[in-house]
C-alpha cells in the first residue's frame, strides 16, 4: 500500500447506491463516501467467507456517522433488484423525510474470461456466459436507473458514475467477453446522458487506472500489466481504490452538473504516458 496524503472531502448529503460495495472500488467509496456526507446503500453479493470484510466496511460507514444499509443479493436479478429498491422505499418513507439517492455507482466485476476460440469447444466462451457478463458488467446499469426513476428515488442532481476500463478499447488475452460489457458500458452512459442530462442528472464512465482488486488478479497476465502500469504511470504506482474514491465525492458535487457522457481517466495520468 502506497503512503496516501491526507485530503480533506467536500462535504456531500443525501445517500449513495454503491453496485458491488465489498471489494474493490465499491469498497474504497462506501467508506469514502460516508466520511464525505452520504449514507450508503451497498448492494454485493458475498458467501460466509468474506462476510467479515462486508460488516468491516459497515462498520466504517457507521463509525462515520452515516446509515449502512447492505443488501447482499444478486443485483444482476430483476426481482432482487425490486426487492432491495422497494424496502429503500420503505424505510425513507418511515424515516419520513423525502431523501433520495444522490449518487449511482456501477462497480459490478462479474465476467467469464475465457477465450473466444479455443483448441476445445468446452473452453471457448458460450453464449450463455456472452450473455451473462454483459448483463451483469452494463445492462444491470439501465435497469438500475430505470427502477430507480420508476420510484422516485434519484434525485434530479444525481451523479451516475459506472467503473470501465482501459480494456474497452484494448485486446488482452480472455477479456473478450468483458471488454464487450465494457464497451457496451460506456455506450449505455452516453445514451442516458443524453435522456437524463434535461433532469439535471449526469452520467459518466470512469477509467481507473490498473489497480490491484480482487477482479484484476483474475485476469490473465495480470502481473505483466501491473508492471507495466507502474513503468507508464507518471507517479510509477498502481492506481489504487482510495484515488478513485475521493475523484468521486469531486466529481459528485453540484458544480459538476456541465460534466456529462464523458469517460473519465482516474489514473494519475498512466493512460497517456509511454
Amino acid at each position: 500500500m502506497t503512503q496516501q496524503r491526507d485530503v480533506s472531502l467536500p462535504a456531500l448529503d443525501g445517500w449513495a447506491l454503491i453496485l458491488g460495495a465489498s471489494s474493490g472500488f465499491g469498497e474504497a467509496c462506501s467508506v469514502t463516501f460516508a466520511k464525505a456526507g452520504l449514507n450508503i446503500i451497498g448492494v454485493h453479493l458475498d458467501r460466509r467467507a468474506t462476510m467479515p470484510n462486508v460488516e468491516r466496511i459497515t462498520a466504517a460507514v457507521r463509525d462515520a456517522g452515516k446509515e449502512a444499509w447492505f443488501y447482499n443479493v444478486n443485483a444482476a436479478d430483476p426481482d432482487k433488484r425490486a426487492d432491495v429498491l422497494s424496502d429503500v422505499k420503505r424505510r425513507l418513507a418511515e424515516r419520513g423525510q423525502s431523501e433520495q439517492v444522490r449518487v449511482l455507482l456501477h462497480s459490478l466485476a462479474f465476467g467469464t474470461l475465457r477465450e473466444f476460440v479455443s483448441k476445445s469447444e468446452a473452453d471457448q466462451v458460450n453464449s450463455k456466459q456472452m450473455d451473462m457478463t454483459l448483463d451483469v458488467m452494463a445492462h444491470s446499469l439501465v435497469y438500475w436507473v430505470q427502477d430507480l426513476l420508476q420510484r422516485d428515488l434519484l434525485s434530479d442532481d444525481g451523479r451516475i458514475f459506472a467503473m470501465t476500463s482501459t480494456g474497452s478499447t484494448s485486446v488482452w488475452r480472455g477479456y473478450g467477453a468483458v471488454s464487450a460489457a465494457k464497451s457496451a458500458l460506456e455506450s449505455h452512459v452516453r445514451q442516458l446522458a443524453f435522456e437524463l442530462g434535461p433532469r439535471g442528472i449526469t452520467a459518466n464512465a470512469v477509467c481507473a487506472g490498473v489497480t490491484d482488486t480482487p477482479a484484476l488478479k483474475k485476469i490473465p497476465d495480470s502481473d505483466t500489466m501491473i508492471q507495466v502500469a507502474v513503468r507508464k504511470n507518471p507517479s510509477h504506482r498502481l492506481t489504487e481504490p482510495i484515488d478513485v474514491a475521493r475523484a468521486l465525492v469531486a466529481l459528485s458535487q453540484q458544480c459538476t452538473y456541465w460534466l456529462n457522457g464523458n469517460v473519465l481517466c482516474i489514473d494519475g495520468g498512466e493512460a497517456h504516458s509511454g
